[in-house]
């Protein structure tokens, strides 16, 4: 079942659209395409996401849902795959969502360790796409290429914040000094 049409996606030439679809290329790598989309969002995330907070980060990662939801759709409907490979630009603007309410804890030190946690949770549960993700990823469209990683995000979300509250990453941490 197809949910979405995004018409201003149709209108963008096929070369743009496949541009930004594949991260300007990086999609194109043969062998893990999507590690590199999620290494990619993780320095979107840095970059991004650390410098804005509250309502105006929840805008920015809205619309930049929205924006890949049209263009991923726009490229697989071109190539004619339901959820190209190469179209990394899904796992790119989810990453940010693994970490929402956690920005401060993630900045106070340590933060490339919590990072490659969040990495690697996703990793996990966007290949193996357990449960309900695994379900998202039957929608077809746009918004199906891109909800299966919204709901790998969000569960890595959740995993993080379990893992803060319990202090688990403090002691990951100090097993590692």
């Amino acid at each position: 079942m197809k949910v979405d049409h995004f018409l201003w996606a149709s209108l963008i030439p096929t070369p743009w659209v496949m541009r930004f679809a594949t991260l300007f290329g990086a999609g194109n790598f043969k062998y893990g395409p999507g590690t590199i989309g999620s290494i990619l969002g993780i320095l979107w995330y840095v970059t991004i996401f650390t410098s804005t907070s509250g309502l105006l980060h929840l805008i920015f990662l809205l619309v930049t849902l929205y924006l890949a939801a049209g263009i991923c759709g726009e490229a697989a409907t071109r190539m004619g795959i339901k959820d190209p490979g190469s179209v990394i630009l899904d796992e790119f603007v989810v990453i940010p969502i693994c970490f929402l309410g956690l920005d401060d804890r993630i900045m106070q030190g340590n933060a490339w360790l919590m990072l490659l946690v969040g990495f690697a949770l996703f990793r996990l549960f966007d290949i193996t796409k357990p449960s309900f993700i695994g379900r998202l990823d039957k929608i077809e469209g746009g918004w199906g290429i891109l909800l299966d990683d919204v709901g790998a995000a969000v569960v890595t979300c959740v995993c993080l914040h379990v893992l803060f509250q319990y202090q688990l990453i403090e002691r990951l941490i100090e097993l590692w000094k």
